[in-house]
C-alpha cells in the first residue's frame, strides 16, 4: 500500500543537522519519511549546504531547493514596510517555490502539509482544505520583542514593529491550522496566552538528542593543549543571541574566573563568527574563536565546563541537551534552561548575575566532576527523537498527540 503524500515546507534546508532549527527539521524529516511520501520545499541560505541536496532526495519523493542570498533577502524584506506585513514574509517569498507548491498540490493530490517556521505558511494560505500542522518551534514574535528591548532606535522600532506584525500573522496561521506546535511546554503556554482563540489546538513536541552520536567517549583526540583548563561554548556564531551570550560571558564573567585561575581558556566553537566575536579574541588571548569545525564533539568531550550564558533565548537549547548527553557539567542562565525542566540532582548550575555565573564555573573547575552521567540519563529518558517523531505523525494523522 502506497504511503500518503505530505508537503513539507521548511525555511532552511534540513541537512546537515548542524544547528538548532536544522537538527529539529531533519529529525522530523526522518520520522515523516517513514510514514509519508515527502515533497520537500526549502531554501538554501549557505552555499556550503548545496552539496547535501542528494542526501535529502533519499528521503523524499520530490524536492525543490531554492538558493536564498541573505543580503538580497534583507533588501526584499524592506517591501514589507510598503505592504504593511512582517518583514519576515517577503524575505522568504519566492515565485519559483510558489509555482512548485501549486503544481505539486495540483498534480499529486496533496491533502496534508507540514509547515516548519511561520513564514513558510504563506505558500499554502489559499489552500484552506489541506490538513495543516504548523511547527513554529519558538514564539518568534516574542523573540523580536526581546530584541527590541535591547536595541537603540531605529533598530528598536523596526524590531518592535516586526514583533507586532509577525504575531498577527502567527495568530492567523494558528487559527487556520489543524495543530500548531512548539519546541517546549513553556513556548506553547506563552503562545496560548497570545492566541487564546486557538489555544485548544496549540501543543508542543520537544526537541531530542541523537544519544548515539553524542555520548561520553574520551577516545576523541583533544583539540586543546595538554593540561589546559577549558570552558566551552558551542553555537552558530552569526546568530545574534549567541553573539550577545559570548560577549557577556567574555567581558563580564570570564575576567572573574581568570583572576582566580589564570591559566583557564574560553573556547567559542561555531561557524561564521561575527566581528564582535572575533574582537573578543583580539582583546583577550585566553579567548579562542575556532570558527567552523568539522565536529564539535571533541571540544565538548574534553571541556572542563560547558557554558550556555544566553540572555535572550526561546524554546529548548540543543547545545545544552547535547552537552548533557555527553555527560558534561554545565553552567547556564535561566533563559537557556527555560525549556528544559530538570531536577535538582542534575549537574547543571543556573546563574544569571556575572558574579554568580563565575562562581558556578569556578566550582566545577576547582572541584571537577568525574562524570555527569545523571545529565545523560535525564536526556535519554525525556528527549527522544523517536518518541517525538511519533507524536508529530499522530498530529498529521489528525489524532491527538
Amino acid at each position: 500500500m502506497a504511503k500518503p503524500k505530505l508537503l513539507y515546507l521548511v525555511h532552511r534546508i534540513p541537512y546537515p543537522p548542524n544547528k538548532g532549527d536544522k537538527i529539529r527539521s531533519f529529525h522530523f524529516l526522518q520520522a515523516l519519511a517513514a510514514e509519508y511520501q515527502i515533497f520537500l520545499g526549502t531554501f538554501i541560505d549557505d552555499p556550503d549546504d548545496k552539496q547535501h541536496i542528494d542526501v535529502l532526495k533519499s528521503f523524499c519523493a520530490d524536492t525543490c531547493c531554492i538558493e536564498l542570498n541573505p543580503k538580497i533577502g534583507k533588501i526584499k524584506s524592506l517591501t514589507g514596510f510598503l505592504s504593511g506585513e512582517a518583514l519576515s514574509l517577503p524575505y522568504y517569498r519566492n515565485r519559483e517555490l510558489q509555482e512548485w507548491v501549486d503544481k505539486t498540490i495540483s498534480e499529486q493530490g496533496i491533502e496534508r502539509v507540514m509547515i516548519f517556521s511561520s513564514p513558510m505558511a504563506q505558500y499554502v494560505d489559499k489552500y484552506t482544505n489541506l490538513h495543516c500542522v504548523a511547527d513554529f518551534v519558538d514564539v518568534d514574535s516574542d523573540k523580536w520583542r526581546q530584541y527590541a528591548q535591547s536595541k537603540d532606535w531605529p533598530a528598536s522600532w523596526i524590531y518592535q514593529r516586526e514583533a507586532e506584525k509577525l504575531l498577527a500573522y502567527e495568530q492567523c496561521i494558528a487559527a487556520r491550522a489543524d495543530a500548531t506546535i512548539f519546541v517546549s511546554e513553556q513556548e506553547a503556554g506563552l503562545f496560548k496566552t497570545l492566541a487564546p482563540v486557538s489555544a485548544v489546538k496549540i501543543s508542543f513536541v520537544n526537541n531530542g538528542v541523537d544519544t548515539d552520536r553524542f555520548y561520553p567517549d574520551l577516545s576523541y583526540e583533544t583539540p586543546f593543549p595538554a593540561k589546559q583548563r577549558t570552558v566551552v561554548f558551542t553555537g552558530a556564531m552569526d546568530y545574534w543571541a549567541n553573539v550577545d551570550a559570548v560577549k557577556w560571558f567574555a567581558e563580564q564573567v570570564f575576567p572573574v574566573i581568570k583572576s582566580r585561575l589564570p591559566g583557564v581558556h574560553f573556547y567559542i566553537v561555531g561557524s561564521k563568527p561575527a566581528k564582535e566575536v572575533l574582537q573578543l579574541a583580539e582583546n583577550e588571548p585566553a579567548v579562542i574563536v575556532t570558527g567552523r569545525v568539522d565536529d564539535v564533539r571533541p571540544y565538548v568531550a574534553h571541556a572542563d565546563v560547558v557554558v550556555a550564558p544566553l540572555r535572550i533565548a526561546r524554546g529548548i537549547q540543543n547545545k545544552v541537551l547535547e552537552a548533557m548527553a555527553m555527560a558534561k557539567p554545565i553552567v547556564a542562565t535561566s533563559a537557556a534552561m527555560e525549556g528544559i525542566p530538570g531536577g535538582t540532582d542534575l549537574q547543571v548550575a543556573i546563574a544569571d548575575a556575572p558574579e554568580d555565573f563565575a562562581s558556578q564555573v569556578l566550582q566545577f573547575l576547582e572541584q571537577p566532576v568525574e562524570s555527569a552521567n545523571v545529565n545523560r540519563r535525564y536526556v535519554e529518558s525525556d528527549f527522544s527523537w523517536e518518541q517525538n517523531g511519533q507524536r508529530l505523525c499522530r498530529l498529521l494523522a489528525g489524532e491527538t498527540a
